[in-house]
């Protein structure tokens, strides 16, 4: 487990990643124009199609933000011009680098809401991450009861009324974010485990019941990227240095 002790600052010019580090990085995605063409300038045609699948150009330019952004956050770690980096990707969507970057052992994931994003970079351990743009008129009581082990439906009846829907949405980003590392999507049912979740108590892995083992090698992180914004990050390692940068989509050249 691991506190919100945190603070996000502008990362070093030398950024270096430790194998026992894990970097955590906060973005903006409603950006002017002139940024997001930047941006959309290192997309590959697939990403582009991809942006052009929304209906609304707002979730167009916020894909193109968020995608560029993962690149060129990638390459202050691989040192390479951002849009010659090249994805494949699992059955379920997750991304990986292809393999003429494997040298680089790094292992990463996204989740973007509404207009924030956050990143989650390390080496040679599993990684996910969540955020979710909080809804107050979320059914949030009913989605729980469909997709929450029963123990952890009964907690949340427990917390006080004004409690609930941030305890909700820490519990689903925990989830979200320890089936992303698995990379296994909604293949790995959010009901066949348990996480700690109550507001004010540190998020951790309670029971797995496929795999009791697991409970001891995952450690689970709570963030609080920005006012109305619930995030989580869940990775296969204890004892980890966790690290929170600030993106500044001014900070890396997105030309040759």
């Amino acid at each position: 487990m691991e506190t919100l002790n945190h603070l996000w600052s502008p990362a070093p010019k030398d950024l270096i990643l430790a194998d026992n580090e894990v970097h955590v990085w906060r973005a903006q995605l409603e950006l002017p124009s002139s940024q997001v063409q930047r941006l959309r300038a290192i997309l590959t045609d697939d990403e582009l199609d991809r942006a052009n699948r929304f209906f609304f150009e707002i979730d167009r330019q916020r894909f193109i933000a968020a995608r560029g952004t993962l690149r060129s956050i990638l390459s202050r770690y691989i040192t390479i011009y951002p849009g010659y980096l090249r994805f494949y990707y699992n059955q379920y969507g997750k991304p990986f680098l292809t393999p003429e970057f494997s040298s680089y052992l790094l292992n990463f994931n996204l989740s973007h809401s509404g207009s924030m994003a956050l990143y989650a970079i390390t080496r040679n351990m599993e990684i996910g991450v969540d955020v979710e743009s909080v809804r107050s008129d979320l059914e949030y009581e009913e989605i729980a009861k469909h997709f929450f082990w029963v123990n952890e439906v009964s907690i949340l009846r427990t917390i006080p009324t004004d409690k609930k829907l941030e305890a909700f949405y820490n519990c689903w980003t925990c989830k979200e974010a320890y089936i992303k590392a698995h990379g296994k999507g909604l293949s790995l049912p959010l009901d066949s485990f348990d996480v700690s979740f109550a507001p004010g108590e540190p998020p951790m892995l309670l029971l797995t019941r496929d795999e009791p083992q697991e409970r001891s090698l995952w450690t689970l992180l709570d963030l609080k990227p920005g006012p109305g914004y619930i995030g989580a990050l869940a990775v296969k390692g204890i004892g980890c240095k966790f690290l929170y940068w600030e993106w500044n989509p001014l900070s890396s050249p997105h030309s040759p």
